[in-house]
């Protein structure tokens, strides 16, 4: 027992000095390869500067010249044309990748095209989906007892009867006074099938206000001609709490005021097949490498000339030892 003891810390003590050498050639070859690095620059000051330079220059021109705006409009289909304007939409984005400019200059974009993709999208808001809407509400609890909600509300034949929606759309040049969302605009609301519905749809709510009008006028002259036993507004306002007939009165005047002022609020939405309440234009797209090129093609180019000193040393390192 007492012969092995001293063998096992001659085998610790090996065991640290060989630790503590791998550990000190460890930190050795980092400040090799730093110091190498470090060479390696001060010798090729000249050309990594160079192509710093050529990289930022190129990277400015490239920034300044190849940018992406992206637009947005927020818009509300009427009249049940949300398939109208996806089809319209999809039909755009086609043209756009067939560079139709027989097309744009048709639709009043008569410069050259400068759109580079256009989509749409809803804004999705349950409340309003299900908002005075028994239907809806009944439509989307069935389609969730058998799926996700958040799965439900994006798709397809869900998302097309929201009331808001987003067409997003990318051009390579400033847009004008907004003249790629006016054209646009213009264009999806040139239907006359849905011009025909609108001009029917505008009648029927104006008949609809004056109907409404003129029954609130009658339920006023029939209140007005009630007697009161008393003097008071406050007594006249017990006696037709007590009436039932003048309680279901009252109620039906507040029911058409909250109707008629729906109905004008229809109006102001109605007086466009679809109709845009958010304009958004010329907003730079910065995502991904867009904007900053200046910045990541000197590096880019500094890398590739050290990858290419670094395979040539390699290529020669390995032809000497194949002599």
């Amino acid at each position: 027992m007492s012969t092995k003891v001293p063998q096992n810390n001659e085998d610790q003590e090996i065991d640290l000095v060989v630790i503590s050498k791998k550990i000190s050639n460890f930190f050795n070859g980092i400040n090799t390869s730093i110091f190498r690095a470090i060479q390696f620059f001060i010798r090729n000051w000249i050309i990594v500067l160079i192509l710093i330079l050529a990289g930022f220059g190129l990277g400015w021109f490239l920034d300044k010249t190849q940018k992406t705006y992206d637009n947005q409009i927020i818009v509300q289909p009427n009249f049940g044309s949300v398939d109208y304007l996806y089809a319209k939409v999809d039909l755009i984005q086609s043209k756009i990748l067939t560079n139709d400019t027989a097309f744009f200059k048709s639709i009043g974009i008569s410069q050259k095209p400068t759109l580079s993709k256009i989509s749409i999208e809803p804004i999705v808001d349950v409340f309003k989906f299900v908002n005075n809407n028994e239907q809806n509400l009944e439509v989307l609890k069935l389609i969730t007892n058998n799926g996700d909600l958040k799965s439900v509300i994006k798709e397809t034949t869900t998302s097309k009867n929201y009331p808001f929606y987003v067409i997003n759309f990318s051009t390579k040049s400033l847009s004008k006074d907004g003249i790629y969302a006016n054209a646009l605009l213009n264009y999806i609301n040139s239907s006359k099938y849905y011009i025909d519905i609108q001009k029917v749809s505008v009648l029927n709510i104006k008949e609809k206000i004056k109907k409404n009008e003129e029954i609130i006028s009658q339920i006023d002259a029939v209140l007005n001609k009630v007697p009161v036993s008393g003097s008071s507004s406050h007594d006249k306002l017990v006696y037709y709490n007590e009436n039932t007939q003048l309680n279901d009165l009252v109620k039906t005047k507040d029911g058409l005021i909250r109707e008629n002022a729906n109905y004008k609020i229809d109006l102001i939405t109605s007086d466009k097949i679809v109709k845009e309440s958010s304009v958004t234009t010329n907003m730079e797209n910065t995502e991904s490498v867009k904007g900053k090129l200046k910045i990541i093609l000197p590096i880019l180019l500094v890398f590739v000339f050290i990858f290419i000193v670094f395979i040539k040393r390699f290529y020669k390192k390995q032809q000497a030892l194949q002599v």
